[in-house]
């Protein structure tokens, strides 16, 4: 943004400081004028003229003084004003440079401001977690487009060699090509409708209206039990109405990757995925647990990050394409909540999404 050449706030601060000192030493001559008044230090005659008295004799002979005091207030003034003023924008100095360096690219630095806590470093404390999360949302963009890309180019490749494959053997049995294909495709379609998924609940494009997680888990269960039957998991749903605030489509999509996670995820056989909607410290909570594997925090703590789990599904029916967690935590921080994973003590993983509650009042 262009704009036109001004006072530095630093020359602003110094003018400020001096011409309040300058005051202050015209205010101070003021009231002592007025004292030699009053004492009759200074008295006049009929006419109005002032008489000579000791105390004119003595005003006279101060006045060049006090001139020259005035004088050395303004230079002193001045120049600690420009001193001070200085000392005092010397933070400010650093923090234009660090975001200057931020708007550079360079988001690992920081201002590091040492010192007592005042205004300035404050400000730039503030400023230094912006850009450690900022550095970390971009990280996270980077690490997720380039996933993105292998994952879509990957189908892509698959394709082009079934393609070039048809295409050197004509007599080829096209019907294998052709599943093969189309197994190919489905997944590639799966994989970027879920990333505009992923898209459109960072962007919090959709209307909010009143939910019931109870429903949504319902919904989802009665979905994905023809799965659950399939990889010989129990499903069971069940708890109270939790009513919260935000979009249907989207709350039902988040409810369907946590259980589908689950399914997935569980023991070979005899396995048990628990779906439990509550209502706690005005929060209303989903709680997606499951059987399975024993994990340890620091790979639970993993599982949110888009592809993380790709390639364990691939091989897997019902594989799906990295994105399901990810997803699910994009859409709860998109609804203003929070998901929680943590390893169950038995093997398994818990998920916790605790979403503001409607108030009773909200249509």
């Amino acid at each position: 943004m262009g704009r036109p050449p001004g006072l530095s706030v630093r020359l602003k601060l110094t003018l400020s400081y001096a011409g309040f000192l300058l005051l202050a030493g015209a205010l101070l001559l003021v009231a002592v004028g007025v004292f030699l008044l009053r004492q009759g230090w200074l008295a006049t005659n009929e006419a109005g003229a002032v008489r000579v008295t000791p105390g004119t004799l003595f005003v006279r002979g101060f006045a060049p003084t006090a001139g020259a005091m005035m004088v050395f207030l303004l230079v002193f003034g001045l120049l600690g004003g420009w001193v001070l003023a200085g000392r005092m924008l010397a933070p400010l100095d650093r923090i234009t440079h660090a975001t200057r360096t931020a708007a550079a690219g360079a988001l690992s630095h920081r201002i590091r401001l040492p010192g007592r806590r005042d205004e300035f470093r404050e400000l730039a404390d503030a400023f230094d977690m912006m850009l450690a999360q900022l550095e970390a949302h971009v990280a996270e963009q980077r690490r997720f487009a380039a996933n993105a890309s292998h994952e879509l180019r990957t189908p892509l490749a698959i394709s082009k060699t079934l393609i070039d494959v048809a295409r050197a053997d004509p007599h080829h049995d096209t019907g294998e090509v052709v599943e093969r294909l189309h197994t190919v495709n489905t997944r590639a379609i799966d994989l970027t409708e879920a990333l505009l998924l992923l898209s459109r609940a960072n962007r919090r494009s959709f209307t909010r209206e009143q939910v019931d997680l109870s429903l949504v888990a319902e919904e989802a269960g009665e979905t994905l039990h023809p799965l659950a039957e399939k990889h010989g998991v129990a499903l069971e749903t069940s708890g109270d109405i939790a009513r919260t605030s935000g979009s249907p489509a989207l709350l039902l999509q988040l409810a369907t990757n946590l259980v589908h996670n689950a399914i997935v995820h569980n023991l070979p056989q005899r396995g048990t995925v628990w779906v439990r909607t509550s209502i706690r410290h005005r929060s209303a909570v989903l709680t997606v647990e499951n059987t399975g594997e024993q994990l340890t925090p620091r790979r639970v703590a993993t599982f949110t990050e888009p592809f993380q789990r790709g390639t364990e599904r691939v091989h897997t029916d019902q594989a799906g394409v990295g994105l399901g967690l990810a997803i699910a935590k994009t859409i709860t921080e998109a609804h203003d909540g929070s998901l929680t994973l943590t390893p169950r003590q038995g093997g398994g993983l818990r998920i916790t999404v605790e979403l503001p509650a409607a108030s009773t009042g909200e249509a």
